[in-house]
């Protein structure tokens, strides 16, 4: 696996990897990589020819007060997991080498962006947009993959790439989690061991909720029963907890179309997101 550090040096890698025509996958991850992320290099390596991963942790993402010091890093670990899981080139570039000294541009957009992660995390998607365009533009990959845990984020990425004829196919890898039902998160790592056990209070209620409306419980009593499930196991606060159409990400307060159960909750000093599909035609058993 190649690493590549300086924008620079990144072209002529990339032309390597073409040189017969292959057809290149990008994965963009902030590493601290789990077997979530080795699901999206798996998944890359049948979509393409080629496999490349980026490491960035991204601060145009992180709001005041958030935790882009503490962010974990591992690079060395990191890529040894990407070498073994079969990527071809890692790119590692540096903060002055995405924003460098002038850099005065953002990428907003409108409708995906404005609730949800939006609302309690403002100016969250103009980083990520932003960033992503960026590697896009850079790597100039067939397609790129993203995590379905990070749903509203996929949401805005594959309207972005849309909007400016990137020519990059977008594609959502299902969550991966851990026995328990957890889903695998960087994050996770904050987490103490009473507080591990705790949050599969968030997980079991989504799966709750999307029962309770498969069965034909009205939407507002099954997402308050959630809401309730997970103040009980003790997270401190919850974000927003509700129903939405998988694709506008608009509210519902009754079953329509293609639908999908978003969550954001606070447990400890730890802020979990999860979403669950709810399908219409699918059985309420789990």
């Amino acid at each position: 696996m190649q690493i590549i550090r300086r924008l620079e040096e990144l072209a002529s890698a990339l032309a390597g990897l073409r040189q017969t025509g292959e057809k290149i996958a990008l994965v963009p991850t902030m590493g601290a990589l789990h077997a979530g992320h080795i699901a999206l290099i798996e998944t890359a390596r049948g979509q393409a020819d080629r496999v490349v991963a980026t490491i960035f942790v991204n601060p145009m993402q992180f709001g005041a007060g958030e935790d882009l010091t503490r962010y974990p890093r591992q690079e060395t670990a990191d890529a040894a997991m990407l070498e073994q899981a079969g990527c071809d080139l890692l790119w590692l570039p540096a903060v002055a080498g995405i924003y460098p000294d002038g850099f005065a541009t953002r990428i907003h957009v409108s409708g995906l962006s404005e609730r949800w992660e939006g609302a309690a995390r403002p100016g969250h998607f103009d980083g990520v947009a932003t960033v992503v365009a960026k590697l896009l533009l850079s790597v100039g990959p067939d397609v790129a993959l993203f995590g379905d845990k990070d749903f509203q984020q996929l949401a805005v990425i594959r309207r972005m790439t849309a909007d400016l004829g990137l020519g990059v196919a977008i594609v959502g890898v299902p969550t991966v989690r851990d026995a328990d039902g957890l889903a695998l998160s960087s994050r996770n790592a904050y987490l103490s061991a009473d507080e591990r056990k705790r949050a599969i209070a968030l997980p079991d209620a989504l799966d709750a909720a999307r029962h309770a409306i498969l069965s034909g419980e009205p939407v507002a009593e099954a997402l308050a029963v959630a809401r309730q499930s997970i103040a009980d196991a003790g997270f401190s606060s919850i974000d927003y907890f509700a129903l939405v159409d998988a694709g506008s990400l608009q509210p519902l307060d009754s079953s329509s179309g293609t639908m999908r159960l978003i969550a954001a909750a606070t447990i400890g000093d730890t802020r979990l997101i999860d979403n669950i599909a709810v399908e219409m035609d699918a059985s309420p058993e789990r």
